[in-house]
């Protein structure tokens, strides 16, 4: 297809190909691959991307901090904190330091559930993203919307009497408050054991707000399923209520436990890392 030029989303299988596969409008999964740089978009999400980039020029440097947080957060939890189970909701297409990766090289054991609604995500990561023979990982076809599907389905590869850690990097925007996503945060939350942590990362209202507000808009102008809506670091700390937010607390992702000293320039997004007590 003409419109898969230069993709390997071109030898998608079958289902990805399932009705409601749109490859006409903008999906944020495929949006956020062109950012890290993949090949796995189609040109309505090329242009949606450029789009952003044109309006917010650092929207690429902060996919990849998010991206770097995502790893750091996850080595930290296998290997230091001994979590030998993650569930990755709105896991995104396969790249560099997927959370399976990351998780089993500190601890071959480790078990992951990824969880996405988009035919090429899971297509994708099923063909790509196989564990070792020591642990496990799954991929469930589940929106966030119903996370007691997701609870209930996770629980044939995940033990939710032994700690889990929750991850919802860059997904939670796509949840409207009208769907209320402090109420789906709270359900998933309260199905995992003491000990259990929450990995959260979600765009920034209030970083750059000129340069989000207009970056939101152009790239809603042409996606598909859920608009984005980026709210600022009050109402995503509401995500932690009840739960011990981990050193350095709620910051942006290149200041959470920094691998070296801070070089990144501002990022838009706020994150952080919580204990279920």
């Amino acid at each position: 297809m003409s419109d898969q030029a230069g993709t390997s989303a071109a030898e998608v299988s079958a289902e990805a190909q399932a009705p409601g596969f749109d490859t006409q409008r903008a999906h944020s999964a495929r949006v956020y691959n062109y950012w890290l740089g993949g090949k796995d978009n189609f040109a309505a999400d090329r242009e949606a991307a450029e789009q952003a980039i044109s309006a917010n020029p650092g929207i690429v440097t902060d996919v990849r901090a998010n991206r770097a947080f995502l790893a750091r957060a996850v080595r930290f939890l296998a290997a230091e904190c001994g979590v030998r189970q993650f569930l990755d909701i709105g896991t995104g297409l396969p790249t560099a330091n997927n959370t399976h990766e990351v998780a089993q090289a500190a601890a071959p054991d480790a078990r992951i559930v990824y969880v996405d609604n988009d035919p090429i995500v899971l297509a994708h990561a099923r063909a790509l993203l196989t564990s070792t023979p020591q642990g496990a990982t799954a991929y469930l076809d589940a929106d966030l919307h119903d996370p007691a599907a997701i609870l209930q389905t996770a629980a044939e590869t995940l033990d939710f009497g032994q700690p889990v850690a929750l991850m919802l990097l860059i997904i939670l925007h796509l949840i409207p408050d009208s769907d209320d996503p402090y109420g789906i945060v709270n359900t998933l939350v309260q199905a995992l054991p003491s000990g259990s942590y929450l990995v959260l990362a979600h765009p920034a209202s209030d970083i750059r707000p000129a340069q989000m507000a207009e970056m939101t808009k152009r790239v809603n102008e042409r996606m598909s399923g859920p608009k984005a809506t980026m709210r600022d670091r009050t109402a995503i700390s509401r995500f932690f209520d009840g739960l011990d937010v981990l050193e350095p607390g709620l910051v942006q992702p290149q200041q959470w436990r920094p691998d070296s000293a801070l070089n990144s320039p501002m990022v838009t997004a706020w994150c952080g890392v919580a204990r279920k007590p």
